[in-house]
């Protein structure tokens, strides 16, 4: 333990020592961290997809940096340190686990869920909106299951998760009536209520639709990429090539890819 208080206390001293003295370093804001926090988020998240450890590590102190480069600027403007925000996340995370830091019972991790939320409301000052703490700059796909995931927590979902079938084809069909009247604004807005009917599905059967997504997007990058590699052996063209033929070397692509577990 003392190891890990003394890596950290020099994490610290490397980051005042930039800011005091590295031309980039010490002119960094905020807003100016802001785009390359994002772009570290997202290099953690395509580490965890491919799962590597060794990857995941890396980007983690990354991300890390961040937290402690973000402290210290709040630290010079007198507003908070690394200190505070260490001390606001222990006092969270007991507060939220009364079912380990006090004498709350719980029966499995939905309880735990539903407790999470149920707090999480009594914190807010005014604010009673179970939804107000999904940000509004997330990606419509994380914002609609994360949305979907916090009304669960407050009791609002389906009784039986087969039931959402019955809603996706609800869904699907009005998608087909209005895509037979032309109207693209209305067509827009039941392509919407299916992907947001589906994002449920997903969540309803433990799926999270972005991975399942991302994944399907890596499979069609990796089928496409050999399709184009054999098709260049060949000297074919894909752009003069015709649907059977397309479909021929997608076909061979996906059984090659299949042998190699992929």
């Amino acid at each position: 333990m003392q190891d890990k208080k003394d890596k950290f206390q020099e994490l610290l001293e490397v980051m005042n020592l930039l800011r005091e003295k590295c031309p980039w370093d010490k002119v960094q804001t905020n807003e100016s961290l802001r785009t390359l926090t994002i772009e570290e988020t997202y290099e953690l998240s395509e580490a965890i997809l491919k799962n590597d450890d060794k990857l995941i590590s890396k980007e983690l102190g990354d991300l890390l940096l961040h937290i402690v480069f973000y402290s210290r600027i709040g630290e010079e403007k007198g507003s908070f340190d690394i200190g505070t925000v260490m001390q606001q996340l222990i006092d969270k995370l007991i507060y939220r686990h009364p079912h380990i830091f006090a004498e709350v019972e719980v029966a499995n991790k939905r309880e735990v869920e539903e407790n999470w939320e149920k707090l999480k409301l009594k914190e807010k000052d005014g604010n009673k909106s179970v939804l107000s703490g999904v940000p509004s700059s997330l990606p419509a796909m994380i914002k609609a299951y994360r949305m979907q995931d916090k009304a669960r927590g407050v009791g609002f979902d389906w009784d039986e998760k087969n039931q959402v079938w019955d809603k996706v084809a609800e869904e699907l069909e009005e998608l087909k009536q209005e895509i037979a009247t032309g109207d693209m604004d209305k067509i827009e807005d039941e392509f919407g209520d299916v992907f947001f009917s589906l994002i449920n599905a997903a969540r309803l059967y433990n799926i999270n639709p972005e991975d399942a997504l991302e994944r399907t997007n890596r499979k069609f990058l990796d089928r496409f990429s050999l399709m184009e590699q054999e098709t260049i052996k060949k000297g074919l063209d894909l752009k003069k090539m015709n649907l059977d033929e397309l479909n021929f070397y997608w076909d061979k692509a996906k059984e090659e890819l299949k042998k190699e577990g992929k």
